[in-house]
């Protein structure tokens, strides 16, 4: 890939993340001519979905399937693009005439470019309940890079549990991987069903993906992983070293217990809007999936003309709406820039807007089908919500009682979002608990006002843009 010096070359189009939506974007940037940079923080392409696809450590395929393999076209799209591609790169600002500052292992320097894509994808929903701070207790998500990383998994006796896809297809690959599972505890309100049930039609648009969630559900039973549903009053327990020694649950009514050694928890991923944030970029609440995004038009143009931002972090789509949604917005740049006629923009948008399709029309089924249920939105007093300054909710709540008018004001009141994360992992509870506690709209309350860095870094790399 091209070599050029970063510090002084404009590109066409700057592109942040390596994932889906980025790789994509940077192979159909390439066949159109456009001297593209690819910025990513991880060390290998392929963002959270296809995370180490250009090695792959495991030796038996089956484990992961093959909707991950499939991302090794996707890399090689994007490595025959002579696109400039950063890993290990983190970007901490992004200025006005879109120069960003970014570091790589220690030393800052300056990209500039014309046209900026944000791809950075999703984040893990925060899963507040009681114990989900203990040792032992992980994401799903985290689980899946230590297997997809380094062929890992986390000690058993193993138990999970949460609600969406996620978790029933970590189960189904750590059973296929031989790992020992003692239940898939699932927190889907029962009403959700119900609810979810008028937007059938739609789901019904895209059979493949509703087949494969039937798939994951006969692989559980055929590996007599006993899968629970109806879980409520989900908490997480230690023993004598302090480490998750067991989880606790209602079902019907009915206290149960289990043992384990390690715990996965997922309740959906949401938009990774760190980077959408600290560009002011207007950002609207969407209802059904109980998180912010930032607004785009149907090309993935933000509110700020020249800034496009695309796949998961413009809202929960999947992998394969990602890839599309990058190539739409790649079409679009291009046309602005003068390498595209606008008849022959919409005439290639033409095919992926039909495979970009069927996944938006299965999303509202999804979204509120998987809706994580009110005590992860909105935890009991005593549970922490901010990790980093060990803030419960029972103090927001408190604050909120003082005048306390949103998540902003709270960094003041009990610094709430003022830790190393910068409120990634708290930010929607923060806003959540307010709103609930003050009687006002989510929108009203707001969200973290992000400032850059966006990343932390040091005096050495601050002083490098200086230099």
């Amino acid at each position: 890939m091209s070599d050029r010096d970063t510090t002084e070359y404009c590109y066409d189009l700057a592109i942040i993340g390596a994932g889906p939506a980025g790789m994509a974007a940077a192979a159909e940037a390439g066949q159109l001519g456009l001297a593209t940079v690819l910025i990513d923080e991880q060390e290998e392409a392929g963002g959270q979905i296809y995370r180490a696809i250009g090695r792959a450590p495991l030796a038996d395929e089956d484990v992961l399937g093959s909707d991950y393999y499939k991302g090794r076209l996707l890399l090689e799209a994007m490595q025959a693009s002579h696109t400039n591609y950063l890993p290990g790169t983190s970007v901490w600002d992004v200025e006005d005439d879109l120069t960003m500052s970014v570091s790589h292992h220690g030393h800052s320097r300056q990209v500039r470019a014309r046209r900026l894509l944000i791809a950075t994808g999703a984040q893990e929903r925060p899963v507040p309940f009681a114990g989900w701070t203990l040792p032992g207790v992980m994401t799903c998500g985290a689980a899946q890079v230590l297997l997809k990383n380094s062929a890992l998994v986390p000690p058993a006796p193993l138990v999970l549990a949460g609600s969406g896809p996620l978790l029933l297809l970590i189960a189904s690959q750590l059973s296929h991987a031989g790992v020992p599972i003692e239940a898939v505890l699932d927190t889907t309100p029962r009403d959700n069903y119900l609810r979810a049930a008028r937007y059938s039609p739609g789901a019904l648009r895209n059979p493949k993906l509703l087949l494969k969630g039937v798939g994951l559900l006969r692989t559980l039973k055929r590996s007599g992983v006993p899968h629970i549903t109806g879980v409520e009053s989900l908490r997480a327990e230690s023993g004598n070293d302090d480490h998750v020694d067991r989880v606790c649950y209602r079902r019907k009514g009915i206290d149960h217990k289990l043992y384990c050694r390690s715990l996965l928890v997922h309740q959906g991923v949401v938009p990774n809007v760190q980077l959408t944030r600290a560009l002011e970029l207007e950002h609207r609440w969407h209802e059904q999936q109980q998180c912010w995004h930032p607004h785009v038009d149907v090309w993935g143009e933000t509110s700020r003309a020249g800034i496009f931002v695309a796949g998961d972090s413009s809202g929960i789509a999947g992998a394969q709406a990602a890839e599309e949604a990058g190539r739409l917005s790649v079409l679009q740049i291009a046309k602005q820039l003068g390498q595209l006629e606008e008849g022959e923009c919409d005439t290639r948008a033409v095919p992926i807007r039909r495979r970009l399709g069927p996944h938006q029309a299965i999303r509202p089924f999804l979204d509120v089908l998987y809706q994580p249920a009110r005590s992860f939105l909105i935890p009991e007093d005593d549970t922490i919500v901010c990790r980093c300054e060990e803030i419960t909710a029972g103090e927001l709540r408190h604050i909120a009682d003082a005048g306390c008018q949103g998540p902003n004001q709270a960094k003041a009141f009990c610094r709430a979002g003022m830790g190393p994360c910068q409120g990634r992992l708290c930010g929607l509870t923060v806003s959540q608990v307010l709103a609930e506690r003050s009687n006002q709209s989510i929108d009203a309350v707001g969200y973290y006002h992000i400032r850059p860095p966006i990343k932390p870094l040091t005096i050495g790399e601050l002083a490098d843009i200086a230099n």
